[in-house]
């Protein structure tokens, strides 16, 4: 069973940090979905928005993900978490699914190199702000930290 770090100090930093993130791709989808507009939804066009290329479909897409990711920054609970791990992965997982079809005709959301990165990058900062933004009462934090610092006693006991 996983063991989250419970009402980390800095968990504020990473919810802003999410946030941050959310805002970038919020903003890039509305910037892509302005300049592409009246195109296929998976064109294979030369339309950039804020340093990455882009299509109809991804833009569409980066509307929706930026939205998720504000609210989830936005919330005082355990969602945030779980959106943030969740986006994380998926970022991550699209970044390496369209890294291998960056040169085919598969390459349906119009992706280049510039933007395989940055969807990796962040997909491990989304990964590493939902490790980090758990939140909970005072006890289970304190037994999370006891199970922390005392890993071996615990486990013969």
């Amino acid at each position: 069973m996983a063991h989250f770090p419970v009402n980390h100090p800095a968990r504020p930093i990473y919810r802003v940090l999410s946030g941050i993130i959310g805002l970038y791709i919020l903003v890039f989808g509305v910037w892509g979905v302005a300049q592409t507009a009246g195109e296929s939804l998976f064109g294979r066009g030369s339309h950039w928005a804020l340093g990455l290329r882009t299509n109809l479909a991804f833009s569409i897409a980066s509307v929706i993900f930026g939205a998720f990711l504000l609210v989830g920054a936005s919330r005082r609970s355990n969602l945030g978490h779980y959106m943030n791990l969740t986006a994380g992965i998926v970022f991550l997982v699209t970044s390496i699914l369209m890294m291998s079809l960056l040169q085919t005709e598969g390459n349906f959301l119009n992706f280049s190199m510039s933007t395989v990165i940055v969807s990796m990058i962040f997909g491990l900062i989304l990964l590493g702000t939902g490790l980090y933004d758990k939140i909970g009462t005072p006890e289970h934090a304190e037994q999370e930290r006891q199970r922390r610092n005392h890993p071996v006693s615990e486990a013969h006991r």
